[in-house]
């Protein structure tokens, strides 16, 4: 089991809130109220980084000197108390010493200790798993610290926001909120926050599956870091470094970092930090089967949790340890390891986490070949899984009830359009045969036979006509080999479709738009060139049917040509448009097919937008509309593939053109002009990966 990837104390997979509130200590030193105290101020806070305990002591000798003192410096003071007592798992006393921060910040008028008395209670609050309104104070502490001419808060605030917009899901609000952190810590020329910045963007280029800038992101502030001859930074990357390497399936690189990481971290004593890579190391140790290693570092963690009194590590451990005996052959001991860990679990009620666990026990049931206790923990977390997944249960089975509405009362309308027809049908052969039946009355019988072979003659010419004439507009508008329609018939539709944006159609007034979707299959040149074209076709039909499967029957799915598809979707729900995406990711990604005794299967790279798009009063046409579709693609192929990225919008369009933007529509995002959306595909799980890594202290 992986500790949480922080220099807090560990925990499996722990939320934490990544910003350094301990800023406030730098933005003290800049005001200078009480030089002697800040200075002192200044060397508590890095001893309080990574050793709270003995922080604490310290502060607690300047207490009442501290609380005397000027307006910054006794605010620098709050936060470092509430750092320190949050750090020692002191929930409520930190709680109070931020509530104290903020009233004292709102009493005096003060927008710099009212920011950081916001930044501290998010901290505090993201450790009692409040993760909303942690997400909360900090935008709100954000929005507050820009009004401030401090540039040190401005920074960690930025990154305690893009941290929390990435817990939230928003990956592009948590990408641009980085970027601006970097950029005022590169315009502040120190060290310390560009370190900071750099940190906190590389684990969000891991969670982004961007991993080679993230480790250039890394790289960078490794060699700043060293300038500030910093043990704790140091091993602060080596944490971060460790977790880019599992994610990136190069075990070593995470051993080597492992072991770099707990020499600094022994260097300055932090016992949090060292309980969390003893843990790590134990996990790496397993997933070498070096079971007598892994044991050892898993109960040195053990021990360090109870010192500590963290239930999360000791938990932790416990798992280590009996996968380490049942590795061993020690079933009764491993089993007992394993039980104690899983307690802590279910007391939490972490369910997500405790399937997780059940699987791993499972497994190493399995290994071990206890296959009645294994199949026991297969039980559990079956019976977790289907409680967890309910609601989606329920949710698929109203979509597919309602595509069954659809689908029968289609039908019915077929049938009687049918009806109706039969019945005009017969009407013309009624009159037909009337005016027959006069002709043969006043006409010889020759005369009669000839008109009737020439009646049949002409008749049979009009049905073999009116194939023709079938086969023919059926050939002008599919695509042969998917029987998709075809680009020109898409070009044709388009010219005469006139979208109009539809409010209060669905039952919460929601705007309906249109939509479009280019997919494009990722590595299919690689398919041709290993398998062959016939395998490309097959490859091909496939995602055809699967579009059909996953898309209504009043959607218009086109071939594009080569290995592209694009769908239009004339009326959805806006906020809907992205979980389409999600499901054609997931939908195509999950077919197979069998191509001589081979099972062939693809994913795909997806550019999308709601239609019509409207950049400033008017819409944009739909040609420019598909080429701005066709460039977000091209970035979700060049961002890591099997993904979406969509254009939701465009913002401060006075400061810049559409010309710009189709120019280059990264720049423009990156810029604050176009809105974006990322929607990841699924990426097959790896064993010693983890889940990305949440907020940590930088």
């Amino acid at each position: 089991m992986l500790a949480g990837l922080s220099d807090t104390p560990p925990g499996r997979k722990a939320r934490v809130l990544l910003a350094s509130l301990c800023l406030v200590a730098m933005a003290g030193v800049a005001h200078a109220q009480h030089p002697a105290l800040d200075a002192r101020l200044v060397e508590i806070r890095e001893i309080n980084r990574y050793v709270p305990p003995r922080a604490l002591a310290e502060l607690r000798k300047i207490e009442s000197e501290a609380r005397a003192a000027p307006l910054r410096t006794r605010a620098d003071f709050l936060v470092q108390l509430c750092l320190a007592l949050r750090g020692l798992n002191q929930v409520p006393e930190a709680l109070a010493a931020a509530e104290e921060l903020i009233a004292f910040g709102r009493e005096t008028g003060d927008n710099v200790v009212i920011a950081k008395g916001l930044l501290t209670k998010a901290y505090v609050v993201s450790r009692m798993e409040q993760l909303a309104l942690s997400h909360q104070l900090a935008w709100e502490g954000e929005k507050i610290a820009n009004s401030t001419g401090d540039m040190m808060l401005r920074v960690q605030a930025a990154i305690t926001s893009g941290q929390s917009y990435a817990e939230d899901g928003n990956f592009p609000a948590a990408m641009g909120k980085m970027q601006t952190a970097l950029t005022l810590a590169r315009q502040s020329g120190q060290a310390i926050p560009k370190v900071q910045a750099l940190n906190a963007l590389a684990i969000l280029y891991g969670q982004l599956n961007e991993h080679d800038k993230g480790f250039e992101a890394l790289d960078e502030a490794t060699a700043l870091a060293e300038q500030t001859n910093s043990p704790g930074r140091l091993a602060t990357l080596k944490d971060t470094e460790y977790g880019l390497a599992v994610d990136t399936n190069q075990p070593q690189r995470g051993l080597r970092a492992l072991l770099a990481g707990l020499e600094y971290e022994r260097r300055i004593g932090a016992e949090a930090m060292i309980a969390g890579t003893l843990v790590n190391l134990s996990d790496s140790y397993l997933k070498q089967h070096d079971y007598a290693r892994s044991l050892s570092y898993a109960n040195e963690a053990l021990k360090a949790g109870r010192s500590l009194n963290d239930d999360s590590t000791v938990a932790t451990a416990h798992l280590n340890l009996g996968q380490a005996h049942l590795g061993l052959g020690s079933l009764a001991e491993g089993k007992r390891h394993f039980e104690l860990g899983l307690a802590w679990y279910e007391k939490v009620g972490d369910k997500p986490e405790l399937q997780e666990v059940l699987m791993e026990y499972g497994a190493a049931l399995e290994r071990a070949g206890d296959m009645a206790g294994a199949v026991k923990a297969y039980h559990r977390e079956r019976a977790l899984s289907n409680e967890l997944f309910e609601k989606q249960r329920q949710k698929a089975t109203l979509e597919l009830q309602e595509k069954y509405d659809t689908e029968k009362k289609q039908r019915q309308i077929e049938l009687l359009s049918r009806e109706n027809q039969l019945k005009t049908t017969e009407i013309d052969n009624r009159r037909l045969q009337q005016r027959v039946w006069w002709l043969l009355a006043v006409v010889f019988a020759l005369a009669a036979l000839v008109v009737g072979i020439l009646y049949r003659k002409v008749r049979h010419a009009n049905a073999q006509l009116k194939v023709k004439n079938l086969e023919l507009k059926q050939q002008s508008a599919r695509d042969p080999l998917t029987g998709l329609y075809n680009r020109r018939h898409f070009q044709e539709f388009m010219r005469g479709h006139l979208q109009v944006e539809k409010r209060g159609a669905g039952t919460s007034g929601e705007e309906i738009v249109g939509a479009l979707f280019l997919l494009d299959v990722d590595h299919f040149k690689h398919v041709n060139d290993s398998h062959g074209h016939a395998a490309g076709d097959a490859v091909l039909k496939m995602i055809a049917d699967s579009l059909r499967d996953i898309l209504r029957e009043t959607d218009m799915i086109v071939r594009w040509g080569g290995e592209e598809f694009l769908a239009f979707l004339p009326a959805i729900p806006r906020s809907g448009v992205e979980e389409i995406a999600r499901r054609l990711l997931s939908g195509i990604s999950q077919e197979s097919i069998g191509y001589q005794d081979k099972t062939l299967s693809v994913n795909v790279s997806i550019g999308f937008a709601p239609f019509p798009l409207v950049p400033g009063t008017d819409a944009l046409p739909w040609e420019r509309a598909v080429n701005l579709v066709d460039m977000a693609l091209y970035l979700a192929k060049a961002h890591g593939r099997n993904r979406a990225y969509g254009v939701r919008g465009f913002a401060n369009f006075e400061q810049t053109t559409m010309e710009n933007i189709e120019q280059d529509l990264e720049r423009a995002w990156g810029a604050g002009h176009v809105d974006m959306s990322i929607v990841l595909g699924t990426w097959p799980e790896s064993k010693n990966a983890g889940t990305p890594p949440k907020l940590t202290i930088v």
